[in-house]
């Protein structure tokens, strides 16, 4: 008889280096785990039900095990998680008693939900099991799933794999295969600029436009690939790119070349923490100007995190809002952190790269 277990999840944020509104597209991204994280931890229980308690937000949530899974009707990501990992023969079988919660701030564009889901879809795995194996890259393609397949939404794989991976990857988002940087990369500090993020309205309006501009010129050019562009095919075919356009079909392949130039960096045997920084404020400097996701207080932070030294800035994650990264020298950190908060940041902070999600199970 199969002993019934407490299960401990720990899920991290991400911040992505290099690639933001690159995922959708197909194109690669270098993303990396931070050391905050939501908290899931599970009790079995006799009743027939996964009461989930959500206390950050003040909510809670039961799903009653004998109802049939029926498909998503709306946006809920417990639910949708359920939906996918059946599929995989992962089927709930007794209750527990769930609580969530967390210290990676909520619609700053630090992942927490998806952070959040990538916990849920490890607890399900590790409480049910699966008729596959069950590593971090199934938890991280069930979450896809749950997020972004199920509800047809505009999102890439960057998040769900970078949570769920942990460390420092170089992600390809069109098949999910990936390298690992274990390089030091040093002092990241993040500033939230207190600005709820746009996700869906701002994904889902670039996400259109780039695809619509890179349709404009495979009309004229067949064998036009943008995982095969450089920035010269840019000045070559933008004359096939309606004019309104043209921004979001620079910025693809502007921030690809930066991307992959990052990585060139990045999996030399000397890191140069200086060029990393240059190609860090090169690539925001394409979000702001060409895909125009800054707010005032986001391009106020990161003027301020250059203006005391660091290394280099950018905006994390889809726009609208959010919070920045800034890279510095550790001797510099408490400098950018002022400075960023003199900016009026709602909070700055150093954070370190760490390990994907984590299960821990004990017998009850």
């Amino acid at each position: 008889m199969q002993k019934i277990k407490n299960i401990q999840i720990s899920a991290p944020g991400r911040v992505c280096l290099f690639g933001d509104h690159q995922d959708y597209l197909g194109l690669p991204i270098i993303a990396c785990a931070i050391d905050r994280a939501i908290q899931l931890k599970a009790i079995p229980t006799k009743a027939n039900t996964l009461h989930i308690k959500l206390p950050d937000i003040g909510e809670e949530r039961k799903i009653e095990l004998q109802r049939p899974l029926m498909s998503v009707s709306e946006r809920d990501y417990f639910y949708s998680a359920l939906v996918v990992l059946k599929r995989m023969g992962c089927i709930p079988d007794r209750g527990y008693n769930i609580e969530i919660s967390g210290n990676i701030p909520i619609n700053a564009g630090l992942s927490s939900s998806s952070a959040v889901v990538v916990a849920w879809v490890a607890f399900l795995v590790a409480a049910f099991g699966a008729n596959q194996n069950i590593t971090p890259e199934l938890i991280a393609d069930s979450t896809f799933k749950a997020e972004v397949v199920e509800y047809d939404e505009p999102g890439g794989l960057m998040d769900q794999y970078t949570i769920s991976i942990g460390n420092t990857i170089f992600l390809n988002t069109r098949d999910g295969s990936y390298q690992t940087i274990r390089k030091p990369l040093g002092t990241l500090i993040i500033g939230e600029s207190g600005v709820p993020k746009q996700t869906l309205g701002v994904l889902k309006n670039l996400r259109g436009d780039a695809l619509e501009a890179i349709a404009s010129v495979q009309d004229k050019v067949s064998d036009f690939k943008i995982e095969e562009a450089a920035l010269k095919d840019y000045h070559l075919y933008k004359k096939y790119v309606p004019k309104h356009l043209l921004s979001v079909f620079y910025a693809a392949i502007k921030n690809y070349s930066i991307t992959k130039t990052a990585f060139i960096e990045l999996s030399k045997d000397t890191l140069d923490t200086v060029k990393i920084g240059q190609l860090m404020t090169a690539h925001h400097l394409v979000l702001k100007e060409s895909l125009k996701i800054t707010v005032p207080i986001i391009d106020a932070m990161i003027d301020a995190a250059m203006q005391h030294g660091a290394l280099g800035a950018k905006i994390v994650g889809s726009g609208g809002g959010g919070s920045i990264v800034a890279l510095t020298n550790p001797n510099n950190e408490t400098k950018v952190i002022e400075g960023i908060l003199g900016a009026g940041a709602k909070a700055a902070y150093k954070v370190s790269i760490t390990n994907g999600v984590q299960i821990i199970k004990t017998v009850v």
